[in-house]
């Protein structure tokens, strides 16, 4: 029996792109894993509540009460969402990047932490900062596990940094066990959830984990908000994240006393509208958690077995034993650029795939690949968007691409590009055409992040921010 995709949930703009040439198509999205569109019920909040909005915490007006109220629910909703427990603090933040950087200004002075070479940058350079031990993933989960209790042995952790699920390849260790290892060595854990959070329910209680990170923009919300969830006593005594009002209880010239966590690592106006949006796609989500873990599920074995039968395709992978990924696949396509492939995709197929080191550089040099081709599924991705990449890549490799391709600031795209850009982008460049600053393809191409520069399909995320 066919698998029925999940769209009717999520609002997915714009349903085709042009391809290169006349024609145009439905999009495939398959990059995910990046950011996820909102979902319709999102979406529709977001609406309801902008002629509302108002500052909170600090208002006795009727707007700012209603404000304070929605942003205050949408913090009950987060924590529910991560099973936190009645004495977890759920601290809004920008995205998971922010959450992390804000617990290591937490951790007590002088506490080690241990984090693994296969984090996600936002879960690696944080640390790293701080002086952070990293521990070298095995070939197995069984093998990782073991040089995990090692490494506790050996010196005194306080905290241990864990991915709930690989932005590379989906996979993870096992978390409730990984907890139990660094509770029995006095140290705490902290979970990265930004990719395991949009494919399988997470709780705090019930992994015993004391902290966890998540991001809006992964869970089908992406109006700019993220959560950390944890423990309160180090949140309550580190240095508060920012400086500002709102996290004061009282100041004079010479000194400030500081509120508790969460308004602590709050200062400023608080993103009202980013929190709502996180707080119903939370609701949302678990609704649909066991559909959505059979629809991930069922079409990561059906990508991944079909790209496996493709000459010169490697499906990459951390563990031999790892159990219930998540559908984020990667991949390489021997002698081939990655980028290459992933413009001729997205130009001949009209599919969004990643490509590059995706902010993971330490998990790719180990395994000695110099970029790679990322696949993620979600809610809105059908069984034919899953054959039509594979069909893409194993024509490519067969037959090779139709147009000719050239790189232009640092991105590969083909030769004298037709493809029609949407009418917000060609008002934008309007906008600047008598001024000397760079059209927004230009500008897009320039951002290198973690790899190359956005496609044209991909510049509308950089529009929108």
């Amino acid at each position: 029996m066919a698998l029925l995709p999940l769209v009717g949930s999520e609002t997915r703009v714009p349903l085709t792109v042009p391809l290169d040439g006349a024609a145009t198509v439905r999009y495939a999205n398959l990059d995910y894993a990046a950011s996820a569109p909102a979902l319709a019920a999102v979406a529709e909040a977001v609406t309801r509540a902008l002629p509302l909005y108002a500052s909170v915490h600090r208002g006795a007006g009727y707007l700012s009460q209603v404000s304070t109220a929605l942003y205050e629910q949408s913090r009950t909703a987060i924590g529910r969402f991560v099973g936190a427990r009645e004495d977890d603090v759920v601290v809004i933040t920008r995205n998971t990047t922010d959450s992390l950087n804000l617990l290591a200004g937490c951790v007590p002075d002088g506490a080690r932490v241990l984090v693994l070479d296969i984090e996600h940058h936002a879960n690696l350079l944080p640390w790293q900062r701080i002086g952070a031990d990293v521990l070298k993933a095995r070939g197995t989960v069984a093998a990782t596990l073991e040089a995990l209790t090692n490494a506790l042995a050996t010196r005194n952790y306080r905290l241990v940094a864990i991915t709930g699920a690989s932005n590379v390849t989906g996979e993870s260790l096992p978390v409730a066990e990984v907890v139990a290892l660094a509770h029995a060595a006095g140290a705490r854990v902290v979970v990265d959830a930004a990719q395991l959070a949009p494919h399988r329910p997470f709780s705090l209680t019930e992994t015993g984990a004391d902290y966890v990170a998540v991001s809006g923009h992964k869970l089908y919300a992406p109006y700019g908000a993220g959560a950390l969830i944890g423990r309160r006593d180090w949140l309550d005594a580190g240095r508060p994240y920012l400086a500002g009002g709102g996290a004061v209880t009282n100041v004079t010239v010479g000194h400030t006393s500081w509120e508790p966590a969460p308004q602590r690592h709050e200062a400023g106006s608080p993103n009202v509208i980013g929190a709502l949006a996180l707080g119903v796609a939370a609701t949302e989500l678990t609704a649909v958690a066991d559909r959505l873990a059979e629809h991930d599920g069922a079409l990561r074995e059906r990508l991944v077995s079909a790209l496996t039968e493709i000459p010169g395709v490697q499906v990459l992978r951390l563990w031999s034993d790892s159990a219930d990924p998540v559908s984020v696949v990667s991949f390489t396509v021997a002698g081939h650029d990655a980028g290459l492939v992933a413009a001729y995709l997205s130009a001949e197929h009209g599919i969004g795939v990643r490509d590059g080191r995706f902010c993971a550089h330490p998990l790719l040099e180990a395994r000695g690949v110099e970029a790679g081709l990322r696949a993620s599924i979600g809610l809105g991705t059908t069984e034919e968007d899953v054959d039509r990449l594979v069909r893409g890549v194993s024509e490519f490799v067969g037959t090779g691409p139709r147009s000719d391709y050239e790189v232009v600031g640092g991105r590969w795209q083909p030769r004298d590009d037709q493809r029609e850009l949407p009418e917000a982008i060609a008002l934008l460049q309007a906008l600047h055409a008598d001024s000397d600053a760079p059209s927004v393809l230009a500008t897009a191409a320039a951002g290198a992040g973690c790899g190359p520069a956005p496609s044209v399909a991909e510049v509308l995320a950089a529009v929108a921010h």
